[in-house]
């Protein structure tokens, strides 16, 4: 399950022409190919995720962490654990310190952050209304200036209610929230709650590309953005499930709990 992942990436292949439309011009990307590798996480250690690279976010934010998310976010194993050689993020419906839901955000703010470089995770995602995993990285100075100063990257972003659909984002000063710079990819006769696929962005000073196994679909410049261009400084980590919330809506009574994403590694390249 743990390959190392393909670096021939295709440089004319886009979600338009997977639905059968001809790519444009607008639509080709530069490939680029990180194999450097500088930090992995390949979840081999049953129990907690590693405390030298992982540290958890707890409770349920400010506003349902800015979202209007219903979960209340533990360390407990209940909703984050390491077993059979994946990393489990498990979201529960719950009654918990008053939320009805639990999950888990795990982070690597403050263990490990980086500028540029590929980032990529092997993931095999839940599904069901209301179900909102994310891979995504947040600059490293968000304790310092008010998101979206910060920048966010969405590397992975996905509406449970939408299983054959995920979306690549970046949020910054004047263009966050509904006015993110965003793509979305489907993919081809599957669904990502099937099986394992790759999720990865390769981030340089003036691009990001945008990857789903070997197909890159999506890449933003500075160019592309309404605002500054916040992406030239050390980000961090984040994998979570959250439950309900602004961009998918609240879980409906036919959705299943529990739901888990499965992170089979997480790894990241130099930038080169």
């Amino acid at each position: 399950m743990k390959n190392l992942p393909n670096t021939l990436y295709l440089s004319l292949f886009c979600a338009l022409f997977l639905m059968g439309t001809a790519c444009s011009v607008d639509d080709t990307q530069e490939v680029t190919r990180f194999n450097n590798l500088v930090i992995a996480d390949e979840f081999d250690t049953p129990g907690s995720p590693d405390p030298e690279l992982w540290t958890f976010d707890i409770g349920t934010g400010e506003n349902g962490w800015g979202n209007n998310e219903l979960q209340y976010y533990t360390d407990r194993p209940e909703n984050v654990i390491v077993e059979d050689g994946v990393l489990k993020i498990i979201a529960r419906r719950e009654a918990f310190k008053g939320a009805a839901y639990t999950s888990s955000r795990i982070v690597t703010r403050a263990k490990f952050e980086k500028t540029y470089g590929r980032f990529e995770a092997h993931i095999q995602l839940p599904w069901g209304r209301g179900i909102w995993p994310a891979f995504w990285l947040l600059g490293g100075n968000c304790d310092e200036v008010d998101w979206p100063l910060c920048g966010e990257i969405d590397v992975m972003e996905y509406r449970g209610q939408q299983p054959t659909i995920t979306h690549g984002s970046v949020h910054g000063p004047g263009y966050s929230g509904g006015n993110a710079i965003t793509k979305s990819y489907e993919i081809p006769n599957d669904r990502f709650d099937n099986g394992f696929h790759i999720f990865g962005i390769e981030w340089g000073p003036s691009y990001i590309n945008y990857y789903v196994d070997d197909v890159l679909y999506n890449q933003i410049t500075p160019e592309d953005v309404s605002g500054e261009w916040v992406y030239n400084q050390p980000f961090y980590i984040l994998l979570n499930v959250a439950v309900g919330g602004s961009f998918v809506g609240p879980p409906a009574n036919t959705t299943q709990f529990p739901q888990t994403m499965l992170v089979d590694y997480v790894r990241v390249y130099e930038y080169e």
